[in-house]
């Protein structure tokens, strides 16, 4: 066997906004010239376009977290026809619920792989199951030490690569209300994620808050999209005057708007190994960040960003007003954070461990 010549199906929940399906996107781009051929299946999602402009098929199957019986029946079906209609070799799984159906549904020639995209304690039974036969990559370190300590898989079984962000090649775009603020003498501060209870954007806009208070100077920004958006929005509007705060919906040029802002605040309450630092450490930006999970992985107090504990929005509040008062600080936390960036997160060193672990696994 060899890698040219695998079909692969990269299942994952969905190809909408998010860390795990801009994984699947890269992982596509890597893999496509490896391979005879690959495929992906998802209930569907704005990334499937994406898809189809790098000319990858999309199946589209029901959503894996609804444990219905004819939904079950559905994607089990479903999943067998792609595997015959595309003669699939490798099923590479990035979802629980997608790695316990490529269990369900492979015959002893599919080498199935899943990717440990974040922390979790719960459904540890069936979490076993559906990694018992998988290759299994983490995208940390805190998240193989999840898999050995809460759902006790041999430590030998599970490597490590990383997240990775291609560099930023410009040109800017200028923001128009982004290059106003600025003209207007303001410090830009962003906070990019999706926005649900997991990024803990509420605690973000109660430290605006604060901020506010003691330097009416600084404007904040919030980058995406979710379905806290409306709770989010009536929490500002009870805390801030209009103009503070500003959200600024779903953007696909996430480098591009962090290249205009002055520095990036990651309020997340859990990650795996989060993509938002090392793409703002792509455009030389530092970031204050919650210290939880495999964000420590990434972001070093004091060397290239600052850490927070997380659903602290006093702490938060605090190393805003710090950065933004003490220039030389951020500055070398900036250069710092440039450094990182260069020497672990690179796309390239992403594709070369990645075409070396199919490597391994395939051979």
């Amino acid at each position: 066997m060899n890698l040219s010549g695998q079909n692969v199906l990269l299942f994952t929940r969905t190809m909408g906004l998010g860390g795990t399906e801009n994984v699947v996107l890269q992982l596509c781009e890597i893999l496509k010239p490896q391979v005879h051929n690959i495929v992906v299946c998802s209930c569907g999602g704005v990334n499937v376009e994406k898809l189809d402009t790098m000319g990858i098929k999309h199946y589209t199957v029901p959503d894996i977290t609804i444990k219905n019986p004819i939904t079950v029946i559905k994607i089990v079906t479903e999943l067998k026809r792609i595997i015959r209609q595309e003669k699939i070799t490798v099923i590479h799984s990035h979802h629980r619920m997608a790695a316990f159906y490529a269990r369900v549904v492979a015959n002893s020639n599919i080498i199935q792989i899943v990717n440990a995209h974040n922390t979790f304690y719960d459904k540890k039974t069936l979490t076993k199951i559906a990694y018992k036969k998988a290759n299994i990559i983490a995208v940390g370190e805190q998240v193989k030490k999840n898999m050995v300590e809460y759902f006790g898989i041999s430590a030998d079984k599970v490597a490590v690569i990383h997240n990775a962000i291609k560099p930023f090649e410009g040109p800017v775009v200028l923001d128009t209300e982004l290059e106003q603020a600025r003209q207007q003498g303001y410090t830009l501060v962003g906070n990019i994620g999706r926005l649900s209870e997991q990024k803990g954007i509420e605690f973000f806009i109660k430290a605006a808050a604060l901020v506010y208070k003691e330097n009416p100077n600084i404007r904040f920004y919030i980058v995406g999209d979710g379905e806290d958006a409306e709770k989010l929005k009536k929490l500002t509007d009870s805390l801030l005057p209009e103009g503070i705060l500003t959200f600024m919906g779903y953007r696909s040029d996430i480098q591009n708007v962090m290249s205009q802002m002055d520095f990036i605040v990651l309020s997340s309450l859990w990650e795996g190994l989060p993509l938002t630092p090392i793409e703002a450490f792509s455009v030389g930006k530092t970031v204050i960040a919650t210290n939880v999970d495999g964000t420590p992985e990434i972001v070093k107090d004091g060397e290239n960003g600052l850490l927070v504990h997380s659903a602290d929005e006093v702490q938060i509040a605090q190393k805003i007003l710090y950065i933004c008062k003490e220039q030389s600080i951020r500055q070398k936390l900036e250069e710092n954070a440039v450094k990182t960036y260069e020497k672990r997160f690179t796309i390239d060193t992403m594709k070369e461990r990645y075409i070396q672990y199919y490597k391994s696994v395939i051979g």
